[in-house]
């Protein structure tokens, strides 16, 4: 079963570079953007546009669907990719904060009231 875009847990989202991720909120979909579990538990018809007319903003084609066992192997590279980089961009993150707060204190030391 492809992914059921009429799920109210789906969600596609296009970037500027062309990319579209198309996934299952819940993550329940662990072959999304190609295919949603057959009689997925959480499947919640969309109410919000029933009636609506899409325009172009829908999101392009899914792209072509890797072959036999290959699906599960492409997304755990990705998973690989995306856990390598993790703690890297953790730790950029703590230190954006640790200087954006030693400058915060600088900042109260030099302006606090006597």
């Amino acid at each position: 079963m492809p992914m059921r875009e009429e799920c109210k847990q789906y969600e596609s989202r296009s970037y500027a570079n062309g990319e579209t991720v198309r996934k299952c909120n819940l993550d329940l979909a662990p072959e999304a953007p190609w295919r949603c579990p057959e009689n997925c538990s959480k499947f919640e018809l969309r109410l919000v546009d029933v009636d609506w007319s899409h325009g172009s903003l829908i999101a392009p084609p899914v792209p072509p669907e890797p072959e036999g066992e290959a699906i599960a192997e492409v997304l755990d590279e990705a998973e690989d990719i995306v856990n390598a980089v993790g703690p890297q961009i953790l730790a950029e993150l703590e230190a954006e904060q640790k200087k954006a707060n030693s400058r915060m204190g600088r900042l109260k030391r030099k302006f606090r009231r006597s």
